[in-house]
C-alpha cells in the first residue's frame, strides 16, 4: 500500500469545493446555527494532547451544551469514569472539536475552536441538578461553525434502519476478554444498570 504523501498528489484526486461548502463557514454562531445546537442533546468531542487524539461522547436529556453568546458553548462534565483524558487533553492543547447530532436529522454541525477547563460555581451552578451540579465546565470559543452535508448519515441510514445491536458483545464480554478473564464481565454486565442510573449526573 503506497500512501499519499504531497498535497499536490491529494488534491490531483479531489474537486473544487463548491460555493456552499465555502460559505457556510461562520466564525461565530449565527442565530439558526444556535438554534440547531441548542437542539442536540448529543456531541462528540475531540480532543488532542501529548498522547494522541481523544473523541469523547457527550449526551443529556435535554440540550448538550448551552450557547452563551454567539462566540461561546459550555459543556458540563458529569459523571463519567473518571479517566478525564478529555479534560487533561484541553489543559495542555486548548484545541477542540464538536460534531452535534439530532435524531431524525441527517444533518450534523461542526464547531471547531479552543477550550478552557473551569471550575467556576457560577457556571457550575447554572447546571444545578436537584443539588447536583458537573464538577467542570468546558468552555469553548467558538473559531469556525458550519453545518455537515447530509451524506454520511445518509448512507448510513442511522436513524431509519432500526436497532442493529443484536448480536454484539457487551462492554462487560470486551472487558472480560482484554482483561484475559480476570474480570467476570457477567458481574459487570449485570451491575451496571444500578451503577449507572446512580451516577447519571
Amino acid at each position: 500500500m503506497k500512501p499519499i504523501t504531497t498535497l499536490d498528489d491529494l488534491h490531483a484526486l479531489y474537486g473544487t469545493p463548491g460555493g456552499a461548502a465555502l460559505r457556510k463557514v461562520s466564525p461565530h454562531l449565527t442565530a439558526r446555527y444556535s438554534r440547531w445546537i441548542e437542539r442536540s442533546r448529543f456531541c462528540v468531542l475531540t480532543t488532542v494532547g501529548p498522547e494522541g487524539t481523544d473523541g469523547s461522547p457527550r449526551g443529556d436529556d435535554g440540550p448538550v451544551v448551552k450557547v452563551l453568546d454567539r462566540r461561546t458553548l459550555a459543556l458540563p462534565d458529569w459523571q463519567g469514569n473518571e479517566r478525564i483524558d478529555s479534560l487533561r487533553n484541553i489543559l495542555r492543547d486548548g484545541r477542540v472539536s464538536l460534531l452535534f447530532l439530532i435524531a431524525g436529522s441527517p444533518n450534523a454541525m461542526r464547531v471547531n475552536g479552543t477550550a478552557i477547563v473551569t471550575a467556576d460555581p457560577d457556571l457550575r451552578a447554572g447546571f444545578d441538578r436537584a443539588g447536583k451540579q458537573p464538577r467542570t465546565v468546558i468552555v469553548i470559543t467558538v473559531a469556525e461553525a458550519y453545518p455537515q452535508c447530509a451524506r454520511a448519515l445518509i448512507r448510513s441510514a442511522l436513524w431509519s434502519s432500526g436497532d442493529q445491536s443484536a448480536g454484539l458483545p457487551s462492554v462487560g464480554e470486551m472487558m472480560e476478554e482484554i482483561t484475559h478473564g480476570d474480570m467476570d464481565g457477567a458481574a459487570y454486565d449485570a451491575n451496571w444498570p444500578a451503577r449507572a442510573a446512580a451516577t447519571m449526573w
